[in-house]
């Protein structure tokens, strides 16, 4: 079938709307009619990596309207959530930890389905699509059944849309990943959709102190309102000392998810001894930098990457709705929804700092 998605030709160039041929669903995928797509930073990041041109958006939620010939726990009318692919053949996704998936760089920026072959195509020839298995920024998507989540809550498709990755990932970080505990005392390093949800989380969990690093002033006021009980501006203050001075004895865990060096030591640094400290980003886009281990050593601490906030979709994104709903978890105060013809707009507003959680809409 022909769609109407939004292509990216170059990496720091601006989306363009095309039509683009979609591939029928295989035995084991849905085809959903999307409703609305989040943006997040891997949105620009993964770009770098992959083949372009591509249609990227891997929050897309929306309505099933046809499944193929295998799938029996996925119902035409479903309204769905699409989130990370996983191959389902790997040691961690058999023993149900689909998120460290051992192919799912390949299966989120890869461009293809897992058996390699291709979902997209322009013009008769093949388009890298099977973005985190979906590529959602389009009116309508494939996805492996295993990979939706059907909200059965009856969440607006736009609230959903903001879940499935930054706000999941900050969430999981927190309860799944760090397993942080009631009294416990943690240090969010940068106010954006998954710092914020991190401290929702955090307050969730009954933890006691929930310091908040970032340099948007907004930002750090609207943290103090979602469960932080202090915030450092870092462009103002010494950030470690006066983490030292609020808990001398060191936190019991960091969270580290602005990407930005100075913040990757400190967030070690303040740590107590035997501390974590998790990271869902790294400095400098990966490439090397500076760092010695030896604080980690005389702490017994330890960093852990975070990929996707250690959760399984099906199992995690209906208990973040049902939080939503008894007024636990608001993380619809972080969304700005767009129509989807503004999707550059929207982008830019999030490389500005002006949007926490840009959502685009499909009409």
């Amino acid at each position: 079938m022909k769609t109407r998605a939004a292509v990216i030709d170059s990496v720091e160039g601006d989306f363009r709307f095309a039509s683009v041929e979609l591939d029928e669903p295989r035995p084991d995928e849905v085809l959903v009619r999307l409703e609305a797509c989040g943006i997040c930073h891997t949105d620009v990041s993964a770009r770098h990596y992959m083949v372009l041109p591509a249609v990227l958006g891997h929050e897309g939620t929306g309505t099933v309207v046809q499944r193929g010939s295998a799938v029996s726990d996925v119902e035409v009318g479903d309204s769905v959530i699409m989130s990370y692919g996983w191959c389902g053949d790997c040691y961690d996704c058999v023993s149900g930890h689909a998120y460290a998936c051992e192919r799912s760089v390949e299966g989120s920026i890869g461009g293809r389905r897992f058996d390699g072959s291709t979902t997209l195509s322009m013009a008769g020839k093949p388009l890298t699509g099977a973005f985190f298995q979906q590529s959602s920024f389009a009116q309508y998507a494939l996805a492996p059944a295993r990979s939706v989540t059907v909200d059965r809550l009856g969440l607006d498709a736009a609230l959903r849309a903001a879940l499935p990755c930054g706000i999941m990932t900050g969430a999981g970080a927190v309860l799944k990943s760090l397993q942080l505990q009631r009294g416990e005392s943690l240090v969010v390093f940068g106010a954006g959709a998954v710092g914020l949800a991190a401290v929702m989380a955090a307050k969730l969990a009954g933890v006691a102190m929930v310091v908040v690093v970032d340099i948007h002033e907004q930002r750090l006021a609207l943290a103090e309102t979602l469960g932080a009980t202090q915030i450092i501006h870092a462009g103002q203050e010494d950030v470690v000392a006066t983490l030292k001075k609020m808990n001398p004895r060191g936190f019991a865990a960091s969270l580290e998810t602005s990407s930005q060096e100075s913040a990757f030591h400190a967030a070690i640094e303040c740590l107590g001894m035997r501390g974590r400290c998790g990271v869902v980003t790294t400095p400098r886009n990966g490439e090397p930098f500076p760092f010695t281990p030896f604080p980690l050593l005389l702490k017994s601490a330890r960093v852990q990457g975070i990929l996707l906030g250690s959760a399984l979709p099906r199992e995690f994104l209906p208990t973040l709705i049902d939080y939503h709903q008894q007024g636990l978890f608001p993380f619809d105060r972080l969304i700005k929804t767009y129509p989807f013809d503004a999707i550059n707009q929207a982008f830019a507003d999030a490389r500005s700092g002006e949007v926490i959680k840009p959502v685009v809409v499909m009409s």
